[in-house]
């Protein structure tokens, strides 16, 4: 099920993201001892960090996830990690813990694989995504070439490698089923021409890999957005 909220202005998009996002590891923490939130990279929900940074939460027991990752060490400009630390792993929430995804002494392949073991069993509390114009999410983009493994909601895969034209370092990207263990899923996007892929893909454009997300119903969906 797919629930819209549509904001005027971006600083309101995100700060009623930030606000859910905070109420699910309320509720997440309130039922264990620990929890974990996925997030996504880029610049849109940098805003929507710094908010939800200041929230009043026990953030010691908290995970911080991400969506995916370049290949790239975690203090390089196109890092997600070095975007999540500097953005929302500050002021209140500087006791969350990072989950990091790039390891040096480790190829690609083998870090997808060493992952397996570190995600926790529970459910995580939410995700957080975006969605590029050509409608990719995490980095599970329309010519990736682990796209069929990355969208299919039976896979026992949690990160895949993920190799594209889109980006000029090699990716790790979380699956589709493994997003699918989060209580709650949001979609944070700004302007017209990504609304406007957006609804393709709701509409059942199968070349736009959200799609995928969009037509499963399993873990219920919100859309944030802003001009």
């Amino acid at each position: 099920m797919l629930t819209e909220q549509l904001f005027e202005s971006r600083e309101d998009a995100s700060a009623a993201a930030a606000e859910h996002i905070a109420d699910c590891l309320k509720k997440a923490l309130s039922e264990a001892d620990r929890t974990s939130v996925v997030l996504s990279g880029g610049t849109t929900p940098v805003q929507c960090f710094d908010l939800l940074s200041r929230k009043q939460l026990d953030w010691n027991r908290v995970q911080l996830a991400m969506t995916d990752e370049r290949w790239v060490p975690s203090d390089h400009p196109d890092s997600n990690e070095k975007l999540l630390r500097d953005s929302l792993q500050q002021n209140r929430a500087a006791g969350a813990s990072v989950l990091s995804i790039y390891q040096g002494d480790l190829s690609v392949d083998e870090r997808c694989d060493s992952l397996q073991k570190q995600l926790p069993k529970n459910n995580f509390a939410c995700a957080l995504l975006g969605m590029g114009a050509d409608g990719h999410f995490a980095s599970l983009f329309p010519d990736g070439d682990n796209l069929r493994i990355g969208l299919d909601r039976k896979s026992t895969r949690f990160y895949l490698p993920v190799r594209t034209a889109a980006s000029p370092h090699p990716r790790v990207s979380m699956t589709l089923a493994a997003l699918l263990k989060s209580d709650e899923i949001l979609i944070l996007i700004f302007g017209n021409e990504k609304r406007a892929v957006f609804e393709r893909a709701r509409a059942g454009d199968q070349s736009l890999p959200i799609a995928a997300l969009l037509e499963q119903n399993d873990v219920s969906l919100t859309l944030y957005w802003a001009p």
